[in-house]
């Protein structure tokens, strides 16, 4: 689908750079596979409610303009930017030190997946800014109807991020199933999910 659609320009790019981004590696990602580990379908779909929880958050965040106060205010953004840094990388290295017959790290129950899921992505800071940026490239001002074209823009993204994350857990489901045939390829995943945690916290707390 091309051209204008209820003031989005171009509609059609603005869903396919959509799904480009939903498949660039990331915390939200590794949430979504590591729960599905963890918990199956029903963890995996608690963390992608989660996923689209917290994108709705920043998203209508960054319509409000929050965003440009935290950029006016570069100390505020930074201490977010260090608190989902050192949040990630607590969770990376508790998925490191876990020893075979622990716990789950992410908890078994789908809500508290959503919880973790929605934590992660709240946590982004530069996810807000993204938004902030993102959006006046396929805003149509002769044609913009305000709060009713964020609106569909919104939408949008959670419908898009849905069916991506529901592909995303079924395949990871299945893969699993096969992986908990062998503890030590499960461990190494686990122990490899643990370092990109903590690499995925440190680019951001190093980002400028």
């Amino acid at each position: 689908m091309s051209g204008s659609f209820a003031g989005v320009a171009d509609y059609g790019s603005f869903v396919l750079a959509i799904i480009v981004f939903l498949l660039i590696p990331g915390p939200g990602n590794l949430a979504l596979i590591t729960s599905t580990s963890k918990g199956r379908i029903a963890g995996g779909l608690g963390a992608t409610l989660g996923v689209i929880a917290g994108d709705q958050v920043l998203l209508w965040t960054a319509v409000a303009g929050v965003s440009a106060i935290m950029a006016a205010y570069p100390a505020a953004f930074k201490a977010v930017q260090w608190l989902g840094a050192a949040y990630l990388i607590w969770l990376g290295l508790k998925l490191l030190i876990a020893k075979p017959g622990d716990g789950p790290i992410l908890q078994i129950r789908p809500r508290q997946y959503f919880q973790q899921a929605m934590l992660i992505t709240l946590l982004n800071p530069k996810a807000m800014v993204f938004y902030m940026a993102f959006f006046p490239l396929f805003i149509d001002p002769a044609q913009h109807r305000g709060m009713e074209t964020f609106g569909v823009m919104a939408a949008t993204i959670a419908a898009l991020t849905f069916l991506y994350g529901l592909v995303a857990v079924l395949l990871t489901y299945f893969l699993a199933e096969r992986i908990r045939a062998s503890p030590k390829v499960s461990a190494l995943l686990e122990k490899a999910a643990g370092v990109f945690l903590i690499g995925f916290g440190i680019k951001l707390a190093i980002s400028k």
